[in-house]
Order: C-alpha cells, then sequence, then structure tokens
C-alpha cells in the first residue's frame, strides 16, 4: 500500500509536532489512522538491531518514521523488516512439520493421555490464507485430525507474539533515548452520530453528537491522544487492501463548568477534531464519546409535495413525448432543517454522519423513534436539511389536464392540476415543487398561485392549508425550441 508523498509530509509533520510518551492517533474517516509512539532504544556505535513489537497488524511499513525527537543522534536506517505472523498452534505445527511430538488426549473420568504424532501436514496458512486440514501420523497411521492437545518445545529466538518492526540501526554515538515513531495503519476508523429530540408541535430540538471510533488494527491503544480529521482526504487504496480490510473487518454545546470534550479547528483543506481527554482504545473495540451538545435549536419542519415521478437526467429528447412526467405519487415528504450557527446554539462544523429523530409521546414522555438520514461535513453558517420520512396526514394529487404539441412550429403548451389536502389539527405549508423539464425555453402563461422559480428547470408554490382543507393549484407552461 503506497502513501502519497504530500500526504506522507503531513505525517511526518504531525509526528514532529505531537510526539508523546503515551501513543498518539490521528484517525481519520476513511479507515485509517496515523500512529505516533516512542521506541526505547540503547545504542551502541555502529550497527545495532532494535526489535519492537506493538505495533498494529495492519501497519504500512512504507510509511514508518523512527528518528530521534532532540536531533541529536544521527540514526541511519540500513534494513527494516516488518512480520505480522505471530505464534499460534497452527504456526507451531508449521514449524514442527516432520517431527514426533507429544499429545494430550483428556477425556472425562479418565487420567491424560500421551500421545506421540508426527506432523505430516500443519495445514497452516501464512496470515490465515489457504489452510487445509492437518495430517498426523500416529501409530504408523494417517489421520486429518489432531489427537489431543499438542505439546511444543520451546520457542525459539525467531518467533513472534505480536506484529513486529525490526531494524538494523547505525549510529554514530552510543546513545540512550526514546526515538520517535511514525505510521500510517489501516483498521481504525470513526463517524459520528447525531441523536436530535424534536419538541411535539414545536420547531425546537436537542443536539447530541457522538464520535463512533473503531479499532481493528490489531493493536490496543492505552490512554492515547486522540485527534480526528474529517474531510475527504486522498487516500490510495488498492483493490487486496480493501478486501483485507473488510474481512477484518463553540457557544451553547457544552455546559460552561465542563470543560469541551472536543474542540476543532481548521486543518489545511479539513478540520482537525481533538479529544480532551485521553482515551483507550482496545482491538476490536468500538467507543463512543460525546462531542456536541446543543438544546433549544430552531429546526422548522418542512413539508414538500414533488408529485412527478420521472427521469429528469433524460430531457429534452422528451419534449414531444405525451406521457413524459405524468407518473405521480400522493406522498408528502416531511424535512427538517436547521442553521449550524451561533446564533442558533451550534456553530461548531460538522462532519458527516447519521442524524436520527426522536419525539416524546405527551402521555408518558418516552421517546420514539420518527426518522432518520445522513449529513455530508457541513461548514459552520451552513443550512442542514434532511429528508425524515413521509407525512401520514398530508395527502397530495397530481394529474395533467392539457397537453398540445406543434412539431412543425417547434412548440408545446402543457397545464397541471395538483390537489393538497391537510388532515392534521393544525394549518400547515406545503411547498409543491414541479419540474419543468421538456425544454430549456419555458415560460408559465397561467397560474392560480405565485411561485419561485428555485432554478432553471423548478419552480416551487408555497400554499398554506387550514385544518382538513383542501385547496387545488393549477398552472400552463408553454415550451419553445
Amino acid at each position: 500500500m503506497k502513501t502519497p508523498p504530500v500526504l506522507l509530509a503531513t505525517f511526518a509533520l504531525a509526528a514532529m509536532h505531537c510526539f508523546a510518551a503515551s501513543p498518539a492517533l490521528t484517525i481519520y474517516n476513511q479507515n485509517f489512522a496515523v500512529v505516533r509512539d516512542s521506541v526505547p532504544l540503547d545504542l551502541k556505535t555502529g550497527v545495532n538491531d532494535v526489535r519492537f513489537s506493538d505495533v498494529t497488524a495492519q501497519a504500512e511499513t512504507d510509511s514508518v518514521i523512527l528518528r530521534d525527537p532532540a536531533a541529536k543522534v544521527k540514526l541511519q536506517v540500513l534494513e527494516q523488516s516488518y512480520r505480522n505472523d505471530p505464534v499460534s498452534q497452527s504456526l507451531l505445527l508449521s514449524m514442527n512439520e516432520g517431527k514426533t511430538i507429544d499429545f494430550v488426549r483428556r477425556e472425562p473420568n479418565k487420567p491424560d493421555e500421551i500421545i506421540h504424532g508426527k506432523i505430516i501436514r500443519s495445514g497452516y496458512g501464512a496470515g490465515g490464507q489457504n489452510q487445509t486440514q492437518p495430517i498426523i501420523e500416529v501409530d504408523g497411521k494417517l489421520q486429518f485430525s489432531l489427537p489431543g492437545e499438542p505439546l511444543f518445545p520451546a520457542l525459539g529466538d525467531d518467533t513472534i507474539l505480536n506484529p513486529t518492526l525490526s531494524w538494523k540501526l547505525n549510529a554514530n554515538t552510543d546513545a540512550k533515548f526514546d526515538a520517535e515513531l511514525a505510521y500510517v495503519t489501516g483498521g481504525l476508523s470513526w463517524h459520528a452520530d447525531y441523536n436530535i429530540v424534536a419538541m411535539e408541535k414545536s420547531d425546537v430540538i436537542d443536539l447530541v453528537g457522538w464520535v463512533t471510533f473503531d479499532n481493528q488494527s490489531g493493536k490496543t491503544f492505552r490512554d492515547a491522544k486522540v485527534k480526528l480529521m474529517a474531510g475527504d482526504v486522498n487516500k490510495i487504496q488498492p483493490p487486496m487492501a480493501m478486501a483485507k480490510a473488510m474481512r477484518t473487518a463553540s457557544a451553547g454545546m457544552a455546559f460552561d463548568a465542563v470543560e469541551a470534550p472536543v474542540t476543532e479547528k481548521a486543518f489545511s483543506e479539513f478540520h482537525l477534531y481533538t479529544i480532551s481527554r485521553a482515551v483507550t482504545l482496545r482491538d476490536h473495540e468500538t467507543k463512543q464519546v460525546e462531542f456536541v451538545r446543543a438544546q433549544g435549536v430552531n429546526a422548522p419542519r418542512i413539508f414538500v409535495y414533488d408529485g412527478a415521478t420521472m427521469n429528469y437526467g433524460q430531457w429534452p429528447m422528451y419534449r414531444g413525448t405525451g406521457d413524459y412526467g405524468i407518473p405521480t405519487n400522493k406522498k408528502i415528504w416531511v424535512l427538517r432543517e436547521f442553521k449550524n450557527a451561533e446564533a442558533n446554539h451550534l456553530g461548531m462544523p460538522l462532519p458527516k454522519g447519521r442524524l436520527r429523530f426522536y419525539q416524546a409521546d405527551p402521555d408518558d414522555q418516552s421517546l420514539q423513534f420518527i426518522g432518520e438520514n445522513e449529513i455530508d461535513h457541513t461548514p459552520k453558517d451552513e443550512t442542514v436539511r434532511v429528508y425524515v420520512g413521509n407525512s401520514f396526514d398530508l395527502a397530495g394529487e397530481r394529474r395533467r389536464t392539457d397537453f398540445k404539441v406543434n412539431n412543425g412550429n417547434n412548440w408545446a403548451d402543457e397545464a397541471f392540476e395538483i390537489k393538497l389536502r391537510n388532515h392534521k389539527k393544525e394549518p400547515v405549508e406545503i411547498r409543491v415543487v414541479e419540474h419543468l423539464s421538456r425544454f430549456d425555453n419555458w415560460e408559465v402563461k397561467e397560474k392560480s398561485d405565485e411561485f419561485k422559480k428555485l432554478d432553471s428547470h423548478t419552480i416551487e408554490f408555497r400554499v398554506t392549508l387550514k385544518p382538513d382543507e383542501e385547496k387545488v393549484v393549477t398552472y400552463r407552461v408553454h415550451y419553445w425550441w
């Protein structure tokens, strides 16, 4: 797996400025991270063999940086090797192929029995790949299973218990210090989740945001200093690496008396979030940390009726086709919209993630799930609008009332009728969206209500309905080409 040169330079710079005795992580929301750790060295002048057995199982070895943070010792890396084949029963069987070892057979209510077996085939496949059944010879007969629990001879010096980096280092002087180690690894990711509680018959919501960490790297990080990079950072992902990963696989934001759990700043073209306290991330663990809390956020409900169901990407070939845009639906969408601004009790750049909406039942105040959606990275002072479902008590009906086309003179006229019904106990405003997509040139000749032009092919009517009221919106559009 290759690391882009510019990205590698950024990692090196981060390592130089963020070195600490405790491990430090910068986790990207693209299933990789930068690890910064320390390696205790006791070097003699000349060539030294050094081994470090506390790296991840998905380290990108060509991204490794090892150096003296004080720049007092000149370290020359003559060789670097990485082994990720830690000791296991299948590996030890492989190392003892052709040898006879002892197996212990244990049965209830019987003394343990020692069986001598020769390992004909271990069945071992490096990295867990292409494994087959072992073959053991016992009393001159072959069997495709272990006759008992194997007892292996003592380990040799070349075996490893954890993924290990080894170096041959050339030092210009005797020195004892903690070297700085930085590298890129897969298997670490994070994402944001937002839980929103909506008040009944109100445009006000409370929002809590969580950072969810997922550690599948093969290493536990204890009391790590964690930073999160949000944004679309370019990272080369070879197909085999992706397959392996799948297999392994702010004002008003916090109470005044409590330190903000997460701080944020712009970093290059991205945003960097720093967790204020040390975090322990165990291997194969998912952990959550609260990073934003806001109360009293104004987030009005918006009702939208987009009645036409058609492929808008294929005009203008439909300019003279009669049935284009006729299929319709009766569902009226429910959306929530809020501005990510300090005046609205927010104002921190929000990383992409899932928003879940809840609402309290007025009878017993129990929270009920009412919809969810996802948002993209949202800068400060931008507006978030999310679809959360369809309204039960609002209905729409759309039909075409007239269509004329004159291909000789290159024009067409079309008229529509949209019926809206409100079965709620309170008045609502419905935004009726219409797509004028037969051709670039168009003009609305007749209309029952005023509309707003949203873009070159979209208009919107805003219609207010009283409880149990029905209203009809009509318009006629003229196209020419």
